[in-house]
Parts: structure tokens; C-alpha cells; sequence
């Protein structure tokens, strides 16, 4: 056997699990139970068990009114807004900040796991023990006898052990592609999956000539007047600019997050310029910030365009 964390590893290749982490989990739902006690009297140091006694208080009948009346429903939009929080600082590259925010998203998850435990769907070694045996499944190089001689041979064993999982669950073409991903990434994955059968565009010259015959679609839909086809075509447009960042390649994502982030850089400058001038950008006209703006970007030696 081997020993992975709290996860044991048997010979079979099966997870088992031990430690207070996860054994406290087995105890009941009910008011008065071991479970409720344990809440109650869990360390408050920095751990696992500490947290989850946190979480467990906050629910319990002298906890807070506010998380005992959380739903699951209500706390998706908080794991997302901390997930995307969790995502700025690690790319702003600052550990305290990153530490805080991984705590936070961390803290939504784990409430999120007591929610389904409360109501007997699953807990948190259920958790665990999914993602171990999944982990140790995709990963038969490390935890198997199979062999690999390169990150792309990784990726291959990756997506047909993935294929195979799907097939037994007898799932659609697209599942487990979430909606409520980030549009832009969203599309990047459902393109990249059907281009993994073939569909797919020859080159990059044919996206780019989509990409045109969208925008001129996206022309006459804004001179027709009409918000539905408008929508529809700018979205059209959007998705096949999506399938051209894959050939060049660039992920649409982050070339998207840095033309915005410049964005903000130049108009932030012409903020800062203003106020020495005693105004500020309400106060100001666009021409005169208009021309802020070219000088910036002379600047940093980009052509207007």
C-alpha cells in the first residue's frame, strides 16, 4: 500500500481513506448529534477540521441566521465570484493575496459540501474519494503500468480514458462542458471537441473568411434595425472569432483579458492627466481625452487605429 495524504492507496489500485478530516463526517444530521458536538468543540487553529467546525456552528441551530438560511441555489453566484477572485490574484502574482483568495473559495466549497451532507446526498469523503479514484484512473503512468514517453502521449491517455468514462455514462457529445463557464471558454471547448472528430475548419484562412461573411452579416443586421438579429449575429461573429484564436494560436480568453487590461491602463493615464489638470473625465470632453489617447498610444509606439 501507499499513502497519499489522508488517502490510502491499496494494491488494487482503490482509495481508502483515514484521518479526522473526513471519519468526523460520518456522524448524523440531527440537532444534539456527535456530529453537532464536534462542531462545537473543533480547534480553531489553522486546519481542515477548524474550518469545517467553522461552517459547522455557522449552520448549527446558534449559529448565524443568515448561513442557516443559504440554500444551494443561492451560494453559486459566490463560488463563482470568488472563483474569478481566487483567478485575479493568482495572475497579480501576490502570495498573501492569492493565499486569501484560495481561503475564500475554499470556504464556498466546503459550505456547499455541508449543504448536500445536511440532506444526506453525499459528504465530503464521498467528495474526496471521487476525485482520488479519478485522479489515480487518468493518471495510469503514474499510478499503472502504462508508459508514456511525452506530455502529448499525457493528453492522448488523458481525453481516451475521459472518452471511455463518458461512454459508460452514456453521455451527449458536449457533456461535461459546463454552460455557465466563461462564453469565450466555453466556445474554445466545444470547437476544440468537435474538431477532435474532424469537424473542423482546413486552416486558418477559411475561419478568417467566416469571420468576414459573420461581420458583414453583423452590418446588415445593425442597418435592419433589429435587436434580435443583432444579438444573434454578434454572437455568431464572436464564435467564429473564437475558432480563428485556436489556429493561430491565442486563447480568445486572455487575449481578451489583456486588450481590456490595456484598456484600463491608458484610460486610468488619462484620468491621472486630467486630475492634474484640475478636471477630471465628466468634466472633460472627448476630444480632449480623445487626444490623451493617441499621445498614449504614440507612446508606447502602437499606430491608431
Amino acid at each position: 500500500m501507499q499513502l497519499f495524504g489522508n488517502c490510502i492507496l491499496t494494491r488494487g489500485g482503490n482509495p481508502c481513506y483515514s484521518g479526522p478530516a473526513v471519519n468526523m463526517l460520518r456522524n448524523g444530521n440531527e440537532p444534539g448529534s456527535r456530529r453537532m458536538e464536534k462542531d462545537r468543540n473543533r480547534p480553531s487553529g489553522g486546519s481542515l477540521d477548524a474550518l469545517l467546525g467553522i461552517i459547522g456552528r455557522l449552520r448549527s441551530p446558534g449559529g448565524c441566521p443568515w448561513d442557516r438560511k443559504q440554500r444551494k441555489e443561492d451560494l453559486l453566484r459566490y463560488l463563482q465570484d470568488e472563483a474569478c477572485e481566487a483567478v485575479d490574484a493568482v495572475r497579480g502574482g501576490d502570495p498573501g493575496e492569492a493565499r486569501e483568495e484560495l481561503g475564500d473559495l475554499l470556504f464556498q466549497i466546503l459550505f456547499l459540501v455541508r449543504l448536500y451532507e445536511e440532506e444526506n446526498e453525499f459528504t465530503l469523503e464521498d467528495v474526496l474519494r471521487g476525485i482520488s479514484e479519478k485522479m489515480i484512473r487518468r493518471h495510469p503512468h503514474v499510478f499503472g503500468d502504462v508508459r508514456v514517453d511525452s506530455v502529448e502521449e499525457v493528453r492522448e491517455n488523458w481525453e481516451a480514458i475521459k472518452a471511455r468514462e463518458k461512454k459508460e455514462k452514456t453521455a451527449g457529445f458536449f457533456d461535461g462542458i459546463p454552460r455557465s463557464l466563461p462564453a469565450l471558454r466555453r466556445a474554445r471547448a466545444v470547437t476544440e471537441r468537435a474538431s477532435a472528430v474532424g469537424f473542423d475548419w482546413k486552416d486558418k484562412r477559411g475561419v478568417l473568411e467566416k469571420v468576414r461573411e459573420e461581420l458583414g452579416e453583423l452590418e446588415k443586421a445593425v442597418e435592419s434595425g433589429s435587436p434580435p438579429a443583432e444579438r444573434e449575429e454578434i454572437g455568431d461573429l464572436l464564435f467564429s472569432l473564437v475558432n480563428l484564436s485556436r489556429f493561430l494560436p491565442a486563447d480568445g480568453e486572455e487575449a481578451l483579458h489583456e486588450a481590456t487590461d490595456k484598456f484600463v491602463r491608458r484610460f486610468l493615464r488619462i484620468e491621472k492627466t486630467l486630475k492634474e489638470r484640475g478636471k477630471d473625465p465628466r468634466s472633460s470632453t472627448l476630444e480632449e481625452m480623445d487626444a490623451l489617447w493617441d499621445q498614449y498610444k504614440k507612446e508606447e509606439g502602437i499606430p491608431r487605429k
